[in-house]
């Protein structure tokens, strides 16, 4: 298993000079951080299922994340300003590489029937989001411990100003976009 930081050194750096004509090193696009979030809609009525994913995300992310609050009351679901209804945590340097390593390499292929990432959740700017449907993919996580099966986001952020760039640095550590 090579790691992703020494993909982006050895492989994605030379590839993006190579495909863009960078002149200068700091031109180069590079990985700024990789955010985690879970939302928990059925936070609401059971305050448990919210200490369960804290504890989830911890053990997938190495960090302890953050509960996230609710910005606005929204009276169909119930939901008041400031109830808890997820968490979230940010990785960066030696953490968002390890994790991007484990992504790539271990959990991405545990998930079934796959055929590869969609290369079409760029937002524009050069990041890309991910969603998961299980967390289970996830070596850390013990099947028979879980209560419930839960979704997570993951946004890869780039400082690649185009989609375009990004798609390649993330293409050259490896990430299995769909042909």
């Amino acid at each position: 298993m090579v790691l992703v930081e020494e993909l982006y050194k050895n492989v994605a750096v030379p590839k993006l000079k190579e495909t863009f004509g960078y002149k200068n090193p700091h031109q180069i696009p590079k990985l700024t951080k990789v955010s985690l979030n879970m939302g928990l809609g059925e936070a609401i009525q059971n305050a448990k299922v919210l200490d369960h994913a804290q504890k989830e995300m911890a053990l997938i992310a190495g960090q302890k994340p953050v509960i996230t609050r609710a910005k606005r009351s929204i009276a169909a679901f119930k939901l008041r300003e400031g109830m808890p209804i997820g968490c979230m945590v940010t990785l960066r340097k030696k953490k968002m590489y390890d994790f991007l390593t484990k992504l790539i390499h271990i959990a991405i292929p545990r998930i079934r029937d796959f055929r590869g990432i969609s290369p079409k959740a760029f937002d524009g700017r050069g990041n890309y989001t991910l969603g998961i449907k299980e967390h289970l993919i996830f070596p850390e996580i013990d099947y028979d411990k879980i209560d419930k099966v839960k979704g997570m986001n993951i946004t890869i952020v780039t400082t690649a100003p185009t989609d375009e760039e990004a798609r390649v640095l993330l293409d050259a550590i490896g990430m299995p976009f769909r042909k």
